[in-house]
């Protein structure tokens, strides 16, 4: 499915549905759209924001011949404690089985992602990412960096507090985002700019995603008109591998 995430193309969901483990997850987006979407009576959405696997979607990308980004479950975790190794091979088989496909996938399980990849080896298309929001889980970029990967990103979105030292040895890419919706918690530049800066310092692509609800003012708006804008720029950081810069 096309998306409007601005570092991605295309969405892939073999699973839909999650569990709320962390801070980040409190005005989760995927589980008011799935509700939604629910209510439309939208058949992979029959169980709300339950945890759900979709076996008739493992080889959906296999069916697009055009080289393609994809964020592997924008409306769910794929490290879901619920979700088998068995299905876990499945969903990597069909990403080495298209090698012309790059995928993204965003876990705040890292735990078990680096449990699995301990037995198993990444392919060479998919780049491995968690999400960290407050400082109580830096932990997972751990985690992460232990796993062998093309590319290894951290998504620090929505960006709750500041976060003060960060180990990104061996990160390649980092997202910067906050929070969208009624509800929203905001986002406070003196949060941002030290990660940014450091992005810098180390030569890591940074990516600026949005303000949110929240501008850099502390004014409430809509996302669209809070924009991207940071420090007067904008930053669309984004690996380059293989000689390939993406987006």
């Amino acid at each position: 499915m096309v998306t409007k995430i601005e570092w991605t193309s295309h969405t892939w969901n073999p699973t839909t549905g999650c569990t709320k483990i962390s801070p980040g997850c409190q005005n989760c987006y995927a589980e008011i759209f799935a509700n939604r979407l629910k209510m439309m009576k939208i058949k992979e959405y029959e169980n709300g924001f339950n945890f759900t696997m979709h076996r008739h979607k493992l080889n959906q990308p296999l069916q697009r011949k055009k080289p393609t980004i994809y964020f592997v479950n924008s409306m769910s975790d794929l490290f879901h404690l619920d979700v088998s190794d068995f299905f876990l091979d499945r969903v990597f088989d069909t990403i080495l089985k298209t090698p012309h496909h790059t995928y993204q996938i965003l876990t705040k399980r890292s735990a078990r992602m680096m449990q699995y990849f301990s037995r198993r080896s990444c392919p060479p298309n998919a780049w491995l990412g968690v999400t960290v929001e407050k400082a109580s889980s830096k932990e997972r970029i751990a985690h992460l960096a232990t796993i062998e990967a093309p590319v290894r990103f951290v998504s620090f979105e929505p960006l709750l507090e500041y976060l003060g030292n960060l180990n990104l040895d061996g990160i390649g890419w980092v997202i910067v985002g906050g929070e969208s919706g009624n509800r929203a918690r905001p986002m406070l530049p003196q949060w941002v700019n030290p990660i940014k800066d450091q992005c810098l310092a180390e030569d890591i692509p940074f990516f600026f995603k949005q303000w949110g609800s929240w501008g850099p003012d502390g004014v409430k708006r809509s996302k669209k008109n809070n924009g991207r804008i940071l420090n007067g720029k904008i930053y669309d950081g984004m690996p380059a591998v293989g000689g390939r810069i993406f987006l």
